[in-house]
């Protein structure tokens, strides 16, 4: 195999995984709703895959909800929380083709070369993860707010307290209430 034709494929290779290493973070709230009536909150529900990860996740909301002025109380807040965090792995595959006119990824056309040569597919699991938080009025129950994080996670817990941190940083970036503290 040439260098060149090794070149792109490394090069292709990378453009094609760098958007999956990439945090997404959306939100939405309901614009009728009156945030500037909102200052304390609790927590209904929070859920990880992980026990360890649940209290992880109280630290970061609770951090974040301060920051944005809310208090929390034990029952009976303003805005009640619920957060639902899960771990799993995705299956990611990769082929490779050998034999066909100096090999490489994709299907290639091997007719006039002495046949389509040998295809060596490897599969790997990938760890994913996903974060979900809904804030409802405490007194409606309605939903106010949801912001929803997606990222690849590794096998290192640190990085992942580091990452499940800047997608609650990101996600309360846009909650629209601030300095709301009685």
């Amino acid at each position: 195999m040439s260098k060149h034709v090794l070149f792109n494929a490394v090069i292709a290779s990378a453009l094609l995984t760098a958007p999956l290493l990439a945090q997404k973070v959306t939100t939405d709230y309901d614009h009728s709703a009156n945030f500037s009536t909102f200052h304390t909150y609790s927590f209904n529900k929070l859920q990880a895959s992980d026990p360890l990860v649940e209290g992880r996740l109280r630290d970061a909301l609770t951090r974040d909800l301060t920051a944005k002025g809310l208090q929390r109380v034990e029952t009976g807040g303003d805005l009640s929380i619920s957060a639902i965090g899960s771990r799993g792995t995705q299956q990611e595959y990769t082929s490779f083709y050998d034999g066909l006119g100096g090999g490489g990824f994709g299907w290639r056309r091997g007719w006039g070369r002495g046949g389509f040569g040998e295809t060596t597919t490897s599969v790997e699991q990938i760890p994913v993860g996903s974060l979900i938080v809904d804030i409802y009025d405490g007194n409606s129950k309605h939903l106010v707010w949801r912001g929803m994080a997606s990222d690849t996670l590794s096998n290192n817990p640190d990085k992942n307290t580091k990452k499940l941190d800047k997608a609650v940083d990101k996600m309360f970036a846009k909650l629209p209430v601030s300095g709301n503290a009685r």
